[in-house]
This record gives structure tokens, C-alpha cells and sequence, in this order.
């Protein structure tokens, strides 16, 4: 049975790819920071207004379009 520290140390702690993708669009438009989840068939984005989960809600296929997202994107405000 593996130790937690021989797990740990083999782990990748990276940010995906969608994630940063997503970040990096939302703040070179916006200039917000968002949080953002990923799960098996889903993305869920995380933000702090209810103005700018509807401003990108309308842009949603833009953003799937540019960071090549292939998961569906939630809007959550936090």
C-alpha cells in the first residue's frame, strides 16, 4: 500500500488547460477572476455578479468556440 506523501509527490497539480483557458478569457474581456470546476460532463463557472454571469451566458458559444471547450458551461454566482 502506497504512503500519501508517495501519492502526493506523483500527483500533477496543474491547472487544465480549460480552466486557464476560461480564466484567461473572462479577464482579458472583463477583467475579473472566476472560479471554475470541472466535472465528467460539465464546466461550472464561478462569479461574483449577477450582470456578468448573464453578459457570459450570451457569450457562451464564443467562449466554447475560442477555448475549444467541448464540456457545457453553468454560470453560477458565488
Amino acid at each position: 500500500m502506497d504512503s500519501l506523501f508517495s501519492i502526493l509527490t506523483h500527483k500533477n497539480f496543474d491547472e487544465p488547460p480549460e480552466v486557464a483557458s476560461i480564466k484567461k478569457f473572462v479577464d482579458d474581456n472583463y477583467h475579473q477572476t472566476v472560479t471554475v470546476t470541472l466535472r465528467e460532463k460539465e464546466i461550472i463557472v464561478g462569479v461574483s455578479s449577477a450582470a456578468l454571469a448573464g453578459t457570459l451566458r450570451l457569450r457562451s458559444p464564443e467562449m466554447k468556440r475560442r477555448c475549444q471547450l467541448e464540456k457545457k458551461l453553468i454560470f453560477r454566482i458565488e
